[in-house]
């Protein structure tokens, strides 16, 4: 089977991915920059520094968040290395706009602006809590997975967040959908509170030949939540590539 590289999202680490490990044993886990350890670059230079570790043989891309906007960033500049995109949670343009209403609100954005710029210890934890918003949990089962999900000893930077939310902020990959022609796989959660399922939606619609696979009563990491069935999903449809 294709090589098969993890992108995860905004604030988090390659940790995000421990239910998919097991299942998936012999791919990638890449860390954003200034995320999980790894070095923080410029905004500007996230996507060289993530192809500088894309294999040689062309890649199945699994991107959650904006780890999706990265996997469709890279299909655009590096199409020869990109064999096909999974893309979780993820929505071509994160911010609204006048011509998109599927995108993070103001006040929510502005809420992480301004705890990054505080430095808010508090800023995870509020994120956290939104990517399991709309899951049907027990404290008991929010407490393991965010126990278990997060990479305590090495956090993010303030620099890897700065930088993470400006590619969040101007990123707007809505154009490009005309130039993917890899087979891709959305998967998205129908209660997800952060990128609109209608997102999902709208990328399935907009690349040619794409397959779209909901979860419902789910929120923005069906990757945790939904492990089994995402699991389950993402592993089908990547055999028969």
């Amino acid at each position: 089977m294709k090589p098969l590289l993890f992108l995860h999202g905004w604030a988090q680490s390659q940790q995000i991915w421990f239910r998919q490990r097991d299942r998936f044993p012999e791919a990638l886990y890449l860390n954003l920059p200034g995320h999980g350890g790894a070095d923080a670059v410029a905004a500007d230079a996230w996507l060289d520094a993530l192809a500088e570790q894309l294999p040689e043989t062309p890649c199945v891309l699994a991107g959650w968040s904006l780890g999706g906007e990265l996997a469709l960033a890279l299909a655009q500049r590096f199409p020869e290395r990109i064999a096909a995109l999974a893309l979780i949670s993820t929505t071509p343009r994160f911010r609204t706009a006048e011509d998109w209403d599927m995108g993070c609100n103001a006040d929510l954005f502005a809420g992480f602006e301004a705890a990054v710029a505080g430095a808010s210890p508090r800023l995870l934890n509020r994120f956290f809590a939104l990517m399991l918003h709309g899951d049907d949990l027990s404290r008991s089962e929010y407490n393991a997975l965010a126990r278990l999900a997060v990479d305590r000893d090495r956090p993010v930077s303030a620099a890897g967040l700065r930088s993470g939310l400006e590619l969040l902020a101007r990123l707007d990959l809505r154009a490009a959908m005309a130039d993917i022609a890899l087979p891709t796989l959305v998967m998205h959660g129908e209660q997800d509170a952060i990128v609109s399922v209608d997102a999902g939606r709208w990328l399935a619609d907009s690349i040619a030949g794409s397959r779209l696979e909901l979860f419902s009563g789910c929120g923005h990491a069906p990757l945790l939540t939904r492990a089994e069935l995402f699991n389950t999903t993402l592993f089908n449809w990547w055999s028969r590539l």
